[in-house]
């Protein structure tokens, strides 16, 4: 990877004032406006015994690799092709490879860096424990960070415009957010609507992390699905992507 490409790629993300909130913040702000509910901190015996806002800190967490992944990366990807800049790149040393790299890289690492936040501020205001098990955790993390930018490679790969980027990546928006447990935290919903959310990668990666949180190694079983589903969707944006 490019190091200037890296350097110059990260500053212009810190001149997005959009992604920074969206991306570093809002996730963060979703479970303070959450940890003021009182009844959230009433523990809940559809939960295991937990509070609500110990199970919406893996929910923030996930869902600032969502924007990350879904809305702020594609928009990005795609203006560029847009604006011919990946062409123009493409007679230079510089590859256009180089800038795909640089992009998963600034973008994942400030979908982190919002996890982070989470549940440095999760711990801090409302009591909520770390992860007792946090070599699973972050593998856990990590793969779902990947998956997350797996799938908004495959946006960026579908769109041949912004446009049709940010309306391809509005409706798998909400649905990766629901999976996540956004409205519904996983352990709350019936049987056979958890199972099927399982097999999603959000899904997936919400019971893997929820595990991790719990003190058990994430399960086998979620973390080959987040993995599949990286798989699948890198070998499709790598079978669809066009740089022109």
């Amino acid at each position: 990877m490019n190091i200037a490409v890296l350097r110059t790629e990260t500053r212009l993300f810190g001149r997005e004032p959009g992604s920074l909130f969206w991306i570093l913040l809002f996730p963060t702000l979703l479970l303070v406006i959450l940890g003021s509910i009182p009844a959230f901190h009433e523990h809940e015996r559809d939960l295991g015994g937990l509070r609500t806002i110990d199970v919406y800190v893996p929910v923030s967490v996930l869902l600032g690799l969502i924007v990350s992944g879904l809305q702020a990366m594609p928009q990005t990807l795609t203006g560029y092709r847009e604006r011919g800049i990946l062409r123009r790149m493409s007679t230079t040393p510089v590859r256009p490879s180089a800038l795909l790299t640089a992009q998963m890289t600034v973008y994942g690492a400030a979908a982190l860096a919002s996890a982070l936040l989470a549940l440095v501020v999760g711990r801090l205001a409302f009591d909520v424990r770390l992860p007792e098990q946090p070599f699973g955790y972050l593998l856990a993390l990590l793969l779902t960070v990947l998956a997350a930018l797996s799938l908004g490679a495959l946006v960026s790969a579908l769109s041949r415009t912004t446009k049709i980027a940010g309306a391809i990546g509005s409706a798998v928006f909400f649905p990766a957010m629901f999976c996540a447990g956004v409205w519904m935290p996983v352990q709350a919903m019936p049987d056979v609507l958890a199972e099927a959310v399982g097999y999603t990668p959000f899904g997936a990666a919400s019971q893997a992390l929820n595990q991790a949180a719990a003190g058990d190694w994430p399960g086998w079983a979620h973390l080959g699905v987040v993995a599949a589903w990286i798989v699948l969707l890198t070998a499709g944006a790598a079978r669809w992507f066009r740089w022109e």
